[in-house]
């Protein structure tokens, strides 16, 4: 969490706040927190703050986006179109709740707009969906031509900002109907999620509703993670343009060293237009646990498998979609403290860590070495 996130947090846990549907003055003042953190969301996304719905984290929020437009538009038909490289809850949402059609992308994770395009305009499709940047590769999508695209056909779209809000500029992106996004991913509380529903939109809520945040989301809000959540967005939407340069300039280092240091390595994602934060590559011959766990001893906390929640254990449907290796796959997600110094010092780790697991999986094949020679 951002400190100033962190403190706020703290600060709210002590100022008594009540229960935000009931009178009383505890009541009146979460009431007014939660009007104040859906005014910063709001602003930050182009929406109204009477749109603005917070949940918990996870695949729930991608659910309800999915299955409540499924539910609410299913007079028109079942289908529901996303990219194939959609978060894993997105795409098990769609499967669940219709008619799933995955459209392809690029070897460089970006969408095939010309299929998309297609699909949106059949007969019988209820909603599509798609990512402003991907989470593992961080690829951008051409989000503002497929909305525009599926708008243009009468078909409403989910728009997951989770890797992107705080670091992309959406406040001027229009035409999406839902709007997913996580607050553990800007440096808010982990447990917050948000569920940005238009007005206009024909969303019914997929599980029983109560009196909270206007049936949208059953339960009491956490209101002290709330507002953690609002501060630490705010902070992005002031600071963020400087710390996403420095975080692109470093992973641009990221990219170049690591193709000049460790062999047979396939960097994936797309190395301009991308969010600035993320990165992915692959080593051919190693396997992704071994080289994580092995990083992780020498001090760097990185992932493999798909980002998201799957298990490491499985290939990355992300890569298996863009067609590249899976082998020793290795997410890395920079902080806003990020230094030059840790990255050179993780481009001084790697080379020996992967050489050494490769001689370890094939002790009778030659060592080879950054230079080339055996």
């Amino acid at each position: 969490m951002l400190p100033d996130a962190r403190q706020a947090w703290l600060s709210a846990q002590e100022s008594g706040w009540g229960d935000p549907i009931r009178s009383h003055r505890p009541g009146r003042l979460a009431a007014q927190a939660l009007s104040r953190a859906r005014e910063v969301v709001a602003a930050a996304v182009g929406a109204r703050p009477d749109e603005v719905t917070f949940t918990t984290s996870g695949g729930p929020p991608s659910y309800a986006a999915v299955a409540g437009l499924a539910r609410g538009r299913r007079r028109t038909g079942a289908r529901v179109v996303t990219s194939a490289i959609d978060h894993s809850s997105v795409l098990d949402a769609a499967a669940d709740v219709g008619d799933h059609v995955a459209i392809g992308v690029d070897r460089q994770g970006r969408l095939d707009l010309a299929a998309w395009q297609t699909a949106v305009r059949r007969s019988g499709t209820a909603l599509a969906a798609l990512q402003v940047g991907n989470h593992q590769v961080g690829t951008l999508q051409p989000y503002a031509a497929a909305i525009a695209s599926a708008h243009s056909a009468g078909v409403p779209v989910v728009l997951d900002a989770t890797a992107a809000l705080g670091r992309i500029d959406l406040a001027g992106v229009s035409g999406w109907s839902v709007l997913t996004g996580w607050a553990g991913a800007f440096g808010g509380p982990a447990s917050v999620g948000l569920l940005v529903i238009r007005n206009r939109a024909r969303w019914r809520a997929p599980y029983p509703a109560d009196g909270y945040q206007g049936g949208r989301w059953p339960g009491l809000p956490d209101v002290p993670a709330i507002h953690a959540a609002a501060v630490a967005l705010n902070w992005w939407l002031r600071s963020g343009r400087g710390v996403g340069e420095r975080q692109r300039r470093l992973i641009d280092r990221l990219r170049t060293g690591i193709a000049e240091t460790v062999p047979d390595v396939d960097i994936a994602g797309d190395p301009v237009h991308r969010l600035p934060q993320l990165l992915t590559f692959s080593v051919l011959g190693v396997g992704g646990e071994a080289l994580c766990a092995e990083l992780d001893e020498a001090g760097f906390a990185v992932a493999s498998g798909s980002a998201g929640g799957d298990s490491s254990s499985r290939p990355s449907h992300v890569l298996t979609a863009m067609g590249t290796s899976t082998d020793g796959n290795v997410r890395i997600g920079l902080t806003r403290t990020t230094t030059d110094d840790e990255i050179e010092a993780f481009l001084d780790a790697l080379p020996p860590i992967v050489f050494r697991l490769r001689d370890d999986d094939d002790p009778d094949e030659p060592l080879t070495t950054p230079g080339g020679t055996s």
